[in-house]
């Protein structure tokens, strides 16, 4: 049977792979492995506002409140500010109805244990253990109970603000900033931290209606960024997820900066701030080349891991590291953040503009990034792929033609059903002729 949690959690299209019974039976479980020696649990609920997350959290609540553990809704916020109300209030577990970047009919589900940290391997292999297992039903005064805190943006905004120095601090003054909400959880609280810290705010797919959310908008879609920027003469565009997790810049011209430039400009500044921790950030395999020789060349320590920043979280954890984060905009500041915060990210980053008196373009010039090309083959079994002779042979060529010039990964996604092919190399003619040969002996073995 497959592991039902991917990278972040159990994702699917909601009301058919991610069922109400499936929530409810999963938040009970849930409940079994992460309440402790509670005997009445305390739980936050949190949701973007894709059109599923109402039916979907009524059966998470229903199925906290069925094994006596009480249910605190906090309405619809994004998933770091869930994390963060999971450790200000004290729960003992939060879950956060949300599939991030997917497309609306989807959605997800994930669980931070106390304190707002995700969960490892192991708890979640013990909660999908316990979805087979009856689990004991309170009755009367047993039965958990649900209450609203109406007031958690509020105070997820006066932290983010108190990373910049408090709430008079304006460290965005001066600048011209367009936001891309996504139509989705950062609608609710992102502007007012942007204007709060200085800047001068223009907002757009910001009015969620539970069926727009990353339709041909935010970090997937970024084209509507470039224009708006341009149009109206911003400093810098922000493109924020689904559930506001992750951010990608743009600059005055219209350039992406993606993760890998976000990561590299706030690992320079801390490290003269001297608030990096032993001078090294972690990185996921799929960081740019460029990335790398520019840490390289600035002497910061970059550490690679799996996919999934989970995966960073961990490594970040485990070695007390201050700043780790991918490619796609996930950045996690640890001082700050349990996880991934796009609107904690994009402060920071925009932060760092004002101090430097650089541009944004400018700060991301230090990482000269390779051409790089990613081709998601669909409709093949990851299985078959990644235990295939002549995918290997054909990898194992490609890498010999490329040398220490470029690379190859394949990775089987852990979100959705596509075999991901990743190739860097000198040019971007060769990029996709290698990829280009190793997308036709996957797409064989269909």
């Amino acid at each position: 049977m497959a592991r039902l949690f991917g990278t972040d959690g159990v994702r699917g299209l909601a009301n058919v792979d991610l069922t109400p019974e499936l929530a409810l039976n999963l938040a009970s479980a849930a409940a079994a492995v992460l309440g402790g020696s509670s005997t009445r649990a305390k739980v936050v609920v949190g949701r973007d506002p894709r059109a599923s997350g109402e039916m979907l959290e009524n059966a998470v609540v229903a199925g906290l409140t069925a094994v006596g553990a009480d249910a605190i809704r906090v309405g619809v916020l994004p998933t770091p500010a869930v994390a963060f109300l999971t450790d200000r209030l004290g729960a003992d577990f939060g879950i956060m109805l949300s599939a991030s970047h997917n497309p609306m009919p989807d959605n997800g589900i994930k669980i931070f244990a106390a304190g707002g940290h995700k969960l490892d391997d192991t708890v979640e292999d013990a909660i999908e253990a316990r979805l087979a297992s009856e689990l004991p039903r309170p009755t009367g005064s047993g039965v958990g109970r649900v209450s609203d805190h109406h007031i958690g943006g509020g105070e997820y905004v006066e932290h983010l603000l108190s990373t910049l120095g408090g709430p008079d601090a304006r460290p965005l003054e001066g600048l011209k900033v367009v936001v891309d909400c996504a139509n989705g959880a950062a609608s609710s609280v992102a502007a007012d931290a942007y204007r709060r810290a200085g800047a001068e705010l223009i907002t757009i797919h910001a009015t969620p209606d539970g069926l727009n959310i990353n339709a041909d908008c935010g970090s997937t879609h970024i084209g509507d960024l470039v224009r708006a920027v341009r149009e109206v003469g911003a400093d810098a565009g922000i493109a924020h997820d689904g559930d506001a997790d992750r951010c990608l810049a743009v600059d005055a011209d219209g350039d992406v900066v993606d993760g890998d430039h976000i990561l590299a400009i706030l690992a320079l500044s801390m490290r003269e701030r001297g608030i990096l921790r032993n001078d090294t950030v972690v990185s996921t395999v799929m960081a740019n080349l460029g990335f790398n020789l520019a840490m390289r060349d600035a002497n910061i320590s970059v550490i690679s891991t799996a996919v999934g920043d989970r995966y960073v979280l961990e490594e970040m954890r485990a070695k007390g590291y201050t700043l780790g984060g991918e490619q796609s905009g996930h950045v996690i500041l640890a001082e700050h953040a349990t996880t991934g915060d796009g609107i904690l990210t994009a402060l920071h980053l925009l932060a760092e503009i004002t101090r430097s008196g650089m541009s944004l373009a400018d700060l991301a010039a230090i990482v000269q990034k390779l051409p790089q090309v990613l081709v998601n083959v669909k409709g093949i079994d990851k299985a078959v792929v990644a235990n295939s002779p002549e995918v290997a042979a054909a990898v194992l060529a490609a890498q010999e033609l490329l040398g220490d010039t470029g690379r190859v990964l394949l990775r089987p996604s852990g979100t959705e059903p596509v075999v991901r092919v990743m190739v860097e190399a000198p040019s971007l003619e060769q990029a996709e002729a290698v990829a280009d040969t190793l997308c036709d002996v996957i797409r064989r073995l269909g």
